[in-house]
């Protein structure tokens, strides 16, 4: 990848008793959006020091409402994680984008920031795993479809991906979460609104291209288009795990659902 994000503003680096992995807090400059985005760095051990090796890197994406440090409050154990399974956090901060290009905001450019900006970012600062094998991105709810959506339009750059709870199907919630203003009214862009959906995406991609792990609660308000996902990419014959537990739309559940994703991921990195 040849984009590169020019201007590192600041670097915060915390060390968490009883923790080796270190967490650098970056205000990295998007140049497809003209502004300094913070993101998150988990690092292991591993992959710092004279002996520092490559590490693969999962890509954790916020939901609606959340920040760079969402996963942190999720799972406060991800440096722990990071240094147990030697696995890089990437954590940024992307508003309440969903992740896309979006066609009506020009400063609003996040699949392009996340999925060439910051990787490029991470592979040239960080001892990463600079090929699609090492990359993975999962989410929850806004982030499950963001995680999804960019690696289903990005199979070279993201070789897993996973979901969480995602709003992988947001049309029955038009006045929802600010996606009007990114797309426009659903009455009057009814087809932009279906483009711009994960199910409006599984053409993209063919059987072997990703890993894939979706979950999602039983009493989550996103159950039912998480399942018309699941059998969509079933009758497409693309292999993938799809988990539902008793759980709603909350931390309880994401909290416990990244422990799988994670074990998934590490055996998807394993390989």
């Amino acid at each position: 990848m040849k984009t590169k994000p020019v201007l590192l503003l600041f670097f915060l680096t915390v060390s968490l008793a009883g923790y080796a992995a270190r967490m650098d807090t970056v205000m990295l400059r998007s140049a497809s959006m003209n502004k300094d985005v913070p993101t998150v760095f988990v690092i292991p051990d591993a992959a710092t020091g004279r002996d520092a090796k490559a590490c693969p890197a999962v890509y954790l994406l916020h939901g609606y409402g959340g920040n760079a440090y969402s996963w942190l409050t999720v799972k406060p154990e991800l440096p722990a994680i990071a240094d147990e399974k030697g696995i890089i956090f990437i954590c940024p901060d992307a508003r309440n984008s969903w992740y896309w290009d979006s066609p009506t905001d020009p400063a609003s450019r996040y699949e392009t920031f996340v999925a060439t900006e910051l990787v490029a970012y991470a592979d040239t600062h960080y001892k990463t795993i600079a090929a699609s094998k090492g990359r993975a991105v999962t989410g929850l709810s806004m982030g499950g479809h963001g995680a999804l959506w960019l690696a289903f339009r990005h199979p070279d750059v993201f070789g897993a991906a996973g979901s969480a709870s995602g709003g992988v199907d947001f049309r029955p919630f038009p006045q929802n979460w600010e996606i009007s203003i990114l797309l426009g009214d659903y009455d009057a862009h009814r087809d932009r609104w279906g483009e711009h959906t994960v199910v409006g995406q599984v053409s993209k991609i063919k059987d072997g291209d990703l890993a894939i792990i979706i979950d999602c609660g039983l009493d989550d308000f996103f159950l039912d288009v998480n399942i018309a996902l699941h059998l969509l990419l079933k009758s497409n014959h693309i292999s993938h795990d799809f988990i539902l537990r008793p759980g709603e739309h909350n931390t309880a559940y994401w909290r416990n659902a990244i422990d799988y994703q994670i074990l998934f991921f590490s055996r998807y990195f394993e390989r």
